[in-house]
């Protein structure tokens, strides 16, 4: 399977200034620019956010940044969350 194409599919809920990114599921860009998605949870504030897959090797080698940003979240707090694809996707 083709890496580029895998998509990881996120809702963020805020609890006073920090916000916290919960993934719930993966898609896949179709050859037609499509989009499946598969969900393991359904996000109850009706948004998702769907961001490239990045391995986790990738992530791990990369230095975390900081953000002075009011929300508290550094611009890569996504990155410490994901995971590896399920095998069956």
């Amino acid at each position: 399977m083709d890496t580029k194409n895998l998509k990881v599919v996120y809702t963020i809920t805020e609890r006073g200034e920090r916000s916290y990114w919960h993934r719930i599921g993966v898609g896949y860009v179709n050859r037609d620019g499509s989009l499946n998605i598969k969900l393991d949870a359904v996000p109850v504030n009706g948004t998702m956010h769907v961001r490239d897959w990045t391995a986790r090797d990738e992530v791990t080698a990369q230095e975390p940044k900081k953000s002075n940003g009011s929300n508290g979240a550094s611009k890569n707090a996504s990155s410490k969350l994901i995971d590896d694809l399920p095998g069956t996707f």
